[in-house]
């Protein structure tokens, strides 16, 4: 991202009440990701919270998140809309008509001994595991521990997925696209652990996201429930494209990986694991296939 945007924002903040102040922020700094959450939440489905920002050495500027009403950025940063026109492959659809998410999932993604592998490798490094968040910093959000680091296969996973990232993309109905990067994690879902409803491109550092792809690991016999991914569907309104309140479930397959378009909104159900051991989580190597 550092060739597509500068370094430093000059970042002016609209309140209600006509108040405004200037900061300079870090293009990468969670504070910009988490104002640029803010105004994309149209819905009200966010927590509300207190952002509390520094202005020089001697005075501080805090404020409720729904003060904010709009930001001004000097170099100008684009950020995605809460709807997408339809384009004309779609004119056609009713307003208020469902459109169902496109997904596609893959079985046996891996050999018997590279998913062995990979699974062996996840226990041994359990205690590398860190807690998981969000860019908006949202508690009771998110609940998982990840692997950021995983180079004994990293590569492998990367190379598997390019090489069928061409039929997925045929499979899914979607414009071929020069892959720019390839991100992944490793993370494992324990009992009680979720993740509440988002989507993968919604801010500035993450728009160039196109799809997102799960691959689903653990123990046999499955030693836990619950897990599934929901993708949500689409529908029409006022000739945009916006979420709708139905979903595509899909099941966390071993050895199996899902891809689909990053833009869907998705959430993970809550894990149910009666050992609570780490070994019996719901791993995933997890991330996002970006366009230039």
């Amino acid at each position: 991202m550092s060739e597509l945007l500068p370094e430093t924002v000059q970042v002016t903040l609209l309140l209600a009440g006509g108040q405004q102040y200037t900061v300079p922020l870090q293009i990468d700094d969670p504070l910009l990701q988490q104002l640029f959450e803010v105004l994309v939440d149209w819905e009200g489905k966010r927590m509300r919270r207190l952002f509390q920002i520094p202005l020089g050495a001697e005075s501080m500027l805090a404020f409720p998140c729904d003060r904010l009403v709009g930001v001004i950025t000097e170099p100008p940063i684009m950020i995605q809309p809460p709807a997408m026109p339809i384009d004309s492959q779609l004119q056609s659809v009713s307003n208020g008509e469902i459109i169902p998410a496109q997904w596609l999932q893959i079985a046996n993604f891996l050999s018997l001994e590279e998913y062995q592998g990979l699974l062996s490798y996840a226990l041994q490094h359990e205690l590398d595991f860190v807690p998981t968040g969000t860019t908006t910093g949202e508690e009771n959000y998110r609940e998982s521990v990840v692997l950021y680091d995983f180079p004994e296969f990293h590569e492998l996973i990367m190379q598997r997925i390019r090489s069928v990232v061409p039929d997925v993309q045929a499979k899914l109905g979607l414009e071929p696209f020069i892959i720019q990067e390839t991100e992944a994690q490793l993370t494992a879902h324990g009992d009680g652990n979720f993740y509440r409803l988002h989507n993968d491109n919604g801010s500035p550092i993450t728009a160039t996201r196109e799809l997102t792809y799960v691959y689903y690991f653990y123990r046999e016999p499955k030693p836990f429930s619950g897990g599934e991914l929901l993708i949500y569907d689409s529908r029409v309104e006022n000739n945009y494209l916006v979420h709708a309140e139905s979903f595509q479930t899909i099941e966390p397959i071993n050895n199996s990986i899902v891809f689909f378009p990053s833009g869907y909104m998705h959430e993970v159900l809550p894990i149910r694991c009666p050992s609570r051991a780490f070994a019996d989580s719901r791993f995933t190597v997890n991330g996002w296939i970006r366009r230039p």
